[in-house]
């Protein structure tokens, strides 16, 4: 069985079929080919008629492509995209009878199933953001960007997702923390390698286990640590990206929870009050839980609070007089600690702290409205990025929503009595900043009733992110990001039409990938020809 890997396979057997018609016919540009022109010798002796055989020549070797691709700058390519024309090269109608396939599934559905075979995601071009840059990050709070979404802010929303991503790669290839590696940042796989990390972030849990759960339990190992690997600190250093971005970013990305000390601390859900406060700030509250992982020591490590602020103070100051922005980001508990680090950078640094934009994904509330005041008065910007399934996002605190309190406080006199109960009741969060609401049945590939951990996943997330057109609008059918780690990581959660189909496909991309990492070609020609 033979691939395809430099024409696209639904053009194959048109560029055989051409192909083979020009070889009984004969190229003047072949060396190959040396056909007998004796007895056409005088049909061929006029100049037109030659321009005319030249032009077809040309016109036969290169055909061009029926839908060429976005342009995109050239990228450096990475481990995941090495492979990519294997599977990009495949035609469904190889891996099932043509007949089969035509009369199972309706043109629509084979194209989306196509994109399940893809092997790494495709990006919309990037755009020069220039002097609106601040615009996206969120200097006037992204009005007029989000309904229906801007272009460039869903590549910018989609890339903060993939630096957490990145977060919790590292954490999961060695979630153990030991006192000799705070000494140095650890490895990190940036989806962006115009970015270099510069410092690795801990949490700190002020709880602990009993010693003897670690008798009864020695397997246990990292799961009980107080002290484990939160995220990362990094800077762009390539110029180009600095030009096309139209400043210098300091990206702070923060995985969501993963140790049973973190879960404990998530449980801890009275407000208390948060230090710094002045005025009419004076009760500004935040999550119990939140706050003593963001500011507890740890016995080798700092507090994450120290460690950002720290890292911020000496990257401002090592590229002092450029434009520089902060980009926090998070997910889940994450997503809660990026507010609290936005809180602390812009209340414990200078007052020439660059811009700070946070951009949570499926992120709980955090504090009361005296804290989401708080932020808004140190003009730290917050994008939240909410999946309307996703039970997260909507505690801890009273089920009570952003809707119905705003209605309420719109009546005469009721705002103040509303935050009278705000001051005096221990659960009374509220969100902050700006809501991108999504939805998982707006997804074609998504079953409608899936699960909490399918709604709250970080990959659901983004592949809702693009797929997102406005609120009124189905999901985009030129979305670009590659679906084939949803369906590994989320596969009894998509729907039936694509699982049943998809199985033999994605078996065939991990088939491909040991023989190519083989470098078996007679392998990967008889496994695909077992799995077609």
């Amino acid at each position: 069985m033979s691939i395809g890997s430099t024409l696209p396979a639904h053009n194959l057997h048109l560029f055989q079929a051409r192909r083979a018609d020009f070889q009984r016919t004969g190229s003047r540009l072949n060396p190959l080919n040396r056909p007998d022109f004796s007895c056409k010798a005088e049909s061929l002796s006029t100049k037109s008629t030659r321009k005319h055989l030249s032009n077809l020549d040309r016109l036969l070797q290169k055909q061009p492509d029926p839908n060429p691709p976005d342009p995109e700058p050239p990228r450096k390519e990475s481990g995941e995209n090495r492979g990519r024309g294997i599977l990009e090269g495949l035609s469904l109608a190889r891996v099932w009878p043509e007949m089969k396939a035509a009369e199972e599934m309706s043109p629509r559905h084979l194209n989306r199933l196509q994109r399940l075979l893809s092997k790494s995601a495709e990006y919309s071009p990037r755009n020069c953001l220039g002097g609106r840059w601040r615009e996206y990050h969120g200097n006037n709070d992204w009005v007029g960007l989000l309904d229906p979404l801007d272009e460039n802010l869903r590549r910018e929303v989609v890339r903060s997702g993939e630096f957490i991503q990145a977060a919790y790669h590292c954490f999961h290839s060695d979630p153990a923390t030991s006192p000799e590696e705070v000494l140095w940042p650890r490895h990190v796989a940036l989806p962006d390698k115009s970015y270099r990390v510069t410092k690795s972030l801990y949490a700190t849990a002020s709880v602990g286990l009993p010693k003897w759960v670690d008798d009864v339990a020695p397997d246990l190992g990292w799961m009980t640590q107080r002290s484990s690997w939160a995220g990362y600190v990094a800077v762009c250093d390539d110029r180009r990206e600095i030009q096309r971005m139209g400043r210098r970013d300091i990206v702070i990305a923060l995985r969501g929870t993963a140790t049973c000390l973190e879960w404990a601390e998530n449980v801890r859900d009275l407000l208390v009050p948060i230090s710094g406060d002045g005025g009419e700030q004076l009760h500004a509250k935040v999550q119990c839980g939140f706050l003593s992982l963001f500011k507890t020591r740890g016995a080798h490590v700092p507090s994450l609070a120290e460690s950002v602020v720290e890292e911020i103070q000496r990257l401002t100051e090592k590229y002092k007089g450029e434009s520089l922005s902060i980009t926090v980001t998070g997910h889940s508990l994450g997503a809660a600690l990026a507010l609290l680090v936005g809180d602390e950078l812009s209340t414990s640094c200078s007052p020439e702290m660059p811009p700070i934009a946070v951009f949570s994904f499926g992120g709980p509330r955090v504090g009361n409205r005296g804290f989401a005041r708080r932020l808004e008065s140190n003009n730290v910007k917050v994008l939240r990025i909410v999946n309307s399934q996703d039970v997260i996002t909507r505690v801890p605190g009273m089920l009570v929503s952003e809707d119905l309190d705003r209605k309420l406080r719109e009546i005469d006199g009721a705002g103040k009595v509303l935050d009278a109960l705000d001051n005096s009741m221990p659960w009374a969060y509220a969100h902050v900043g700006t809501e991108l609401r999504l939805d998982t049945k707006m997804s074609p590939f998504l079953r409608p009733d899936a699960d909490v951990a399918c709604c709250h996943d970080l990959e659901a997330y983004l592949h809702l992110v693009d797929g997102y057109l406005a609120s009124n609008c189905p999901f985009r059918a030129n979305a670009k990001r590659s679906l084939w780690r949803l369906v590994n990581e989320q596969r009894s959660n998509i729907k039936r039409l694509y699982t049943s189909k998809a199985a033999a496909a994605l078996t065939l991309k991990n088939v491909c990938g040991a023989a190519e990492a083989a470098g078996d070609a007679d392998r990967i020609g008889r496994s695909l020809s077992m799995s077609g």
